[in-house]
């Protein structure tokens, strides 16, 4: 794979990278949630628009999702971004990484994207954490055309080859009827109740999992006051398994248990979807392979092949869009001090120098793997088929 002449990307990414590392920085100090993205947006769209790029924001009908375009070339290569950060603790997944790598990316294709034949599209993909962004941009066609898609996420450690799990994001909802609880309890069904009966059922459902099956969640709503008898009760919970296919069975075995809660209570319950359905990582194995040589020859040491499935990362709807083309979503090392993304101290450890550092080895090899697959006759040829199949 190294053996393919490709221009340098890395001198572009290098002569960006004060202004690439201040973005990230910008980003991290003014953390916004899910489909609340609007400055973070503004930053992003702001460096590439004075690039040359044409850019679009609002794709997909979501205000925060945006399309920032260069080139004209046949084969066409999205870099995707995420910038949506966590309730309370701010860029504790690193997000600000992720946006500020990508923009180094399209920056440095688009300086070569009429030699190298490809038209670059960074494509901002809002609400990862939570809402399902690149689900709602897929259905709604904001990907149709692309060949490939790429993105780099922050980690305590490089995983090249990275996987995650298909996700089920629920909400549950017991109906009962409220009595005071001392002077006519009889006259109630207790909705809180129904949540503990059914908490206690997933309890006793864990001993029988599958492998890479997962249940995690809480009571976000059990009562108003301790001598009303509960009228209603709301859990939220996450469902996980390794594919989709193993996600739709927990998902039936979890359902039992909420209906068990509402029967023995004598509550109704319903079942709600929040956020769409994530399903697992399937990295492109050239693509991958192309990327393991790139950080590899940087110096980096990701982790061995036979050991990378063995910790998932959680769940994320680039799951999705590698389950309808071609992409690769591995994990760049930061120095995280021991702490692992969703804490606190990784939020602290997502603007320190590795973090930095991470923000344009990132955006050097995604832009190196996307250069050779844009150069190499078999892989361009390969991506460009599947397009047309895909229409």
């Amino acid at each position: 794979m190294t053996g393919v002449d490709i221009p340098d990307v890395d001198s572009v990414v290098r002569a960006a990278t004060p202004d690439l590392i201040a973005l990230s920085h910008s980003l991290h100090a003014e953390p916004e949630l899910a489909f609340e993205e609007t400055a973070s947006v503004a930053k992003i769209v702001e460096r590439l628009a004075q690039k040359g790029f044409g850019v679009e924001v609002g794709i997909a009908d979501l205000p925060t999702a945006f399309d920032a375009t260069y080139g004209s070339g046949e084969l066409v290569l999205a870099v995707c971004a995420e910038y949506d950060a966590l309730p309370g603790i701010g860029h504790a997944c690193g997000h600000n990484i992720i946006a500020a790598s990508a923009v180094g990316t399209g920056l440095a294709l688009a300086e070569f994207a009429d030699e190298l034949g490809i038209t670059v599209r960074v494509i901002g993909t809002p609400a990862e954490e939570s809402g399902g962004g690149k689900v709602l941009m897929l259905e709604r066609g904001a990907f149709d055309g692309v060949a490939a898609a790429l993105m780099v996420h922050p980690g305590p450690f490089d995983i090249v080859g990275a996987s995650s799990l298909a996700l089920a994001d629920i909400g549950i909802t017991f109906t009962g009827r409220a009595a005071h609880a001392s002077a006519a309890p009889e006259y109630g069904r207790n909705a809180a109740d129904a949540a503990t009966v059914a908490q206690v059922g997933l309890g006793l459902l864990r001993q029988h999992l599958a492998p890479g099956q997962q249940m995690h969640g809480f009571v976000s709503d059990g009562g108003t006051a301790p001598n009303i008898v509960p009228a209603s009760a709301e859990m939220l919970y996450y469902l996980r398994a390794t594919t989709a296919a193993s996600l739709a069975d927990l998902t039936e075995r979890a359902s039992a248990c909420f209906a068990a809660g509402a029967l023995a209570t004598g509550c109704t319950h319903e079942i709600r979807t929040v956020s769409p359905t994530y399903t697992e990582l399937t990295p492109d194995s050239w693509l991958t392979e192309s990327y393991r040589a790139e950080v590899i020859a940087m110096g980096r040491e990701p982790v061995a092949r036979e050991l990378e499935g063995s910790r998932p990362l959680g769940s994320t709807d680039m799951g999705n869009v590698t389950n309808v083309l071609p992409g690769i979503h591995p994990v760049i090392g930061i120095d995280s001090e021991g702490s692992v993304t969703h804490q606190p101290a990784f939020a602290a450890a997502s603007v320190n120098a590795s973090a930095d550092r991470a923000v344009v080895d990132g955006a050097i090899a995604l832009a190196r793997t996307a250069a050779r697959a844009a150069t190499d006759a078999a892989q361009r040829d390969r991506l460009l088929d599947g397009v047309e199949r895909r229409r």
